[in-house]
């Protein structure tokens, strides 16, 4: 399971022109789940992405987690993070989960973070979403399970 986790000072999801939800300041989490994740990924992603140290303290040292800040979390579902790009210019998908796993996959980690006590927005899994962010920083980590 692959993460890109922005520190946004909002974040919105648009779709067929209607915004579907937004957050003020938190979290922005892209999330691609690939071909032999399992719940257990789902499970130490989530716990990490709670616990994520990324909002600055009283000073300046990034030592606070978005519940300290009162932050919120969106979760959009992003296939394309699986995408192999080793061979030529287009990238390749085969890597990452089917839909139905990785839709549901997606549901639980969404699911743990809420009851980590977030509050979650998310888009809409398989749907075309126009997404707009103020990255705030910019603070951007990169964590895939498989390679923590």
């Amino acid at each position: 399971m692959k993460l890109v986790i922005t520190r946004v000072k909002e974040a919105s999801v648009t779709i067929d022109g209607v915004c579907h939800s937004a957050i003020g300041k938190g979290l922005l989490v892209l999330c691609g789940v690939a071909e032999g994740d399992t719940e257990q990924d789902v499970s130490y992603l989530a716990k990490k992405t709670a616990g994520m140290r990324i909002f600055e303290d009283e000073q300046g040292k990034l030592n606070l987690a978005c519940h300290e800040v009162d932050g919120e979390i969106m979760v959009v579902s992003n296939f394309t993070l699986c995408a192999d790009t080793r061979k030529g210019n287009r990238p390749s998908f085969v890597k990452a989960a089917e839909p139905s796993l990785a839709n549901r996959y997606y549901e639980q980690y969404v699911e743990q973070l809420r009851a980590f006590g977030y509050t979650v927005k998310t888009g809409v899994f398989g749907a075309d979403m126009k997404l707009q962010s103020i990255n705030d920083g910019p603070v951007t980590i990169l964590m895939d399970s498989k390679a923590e």
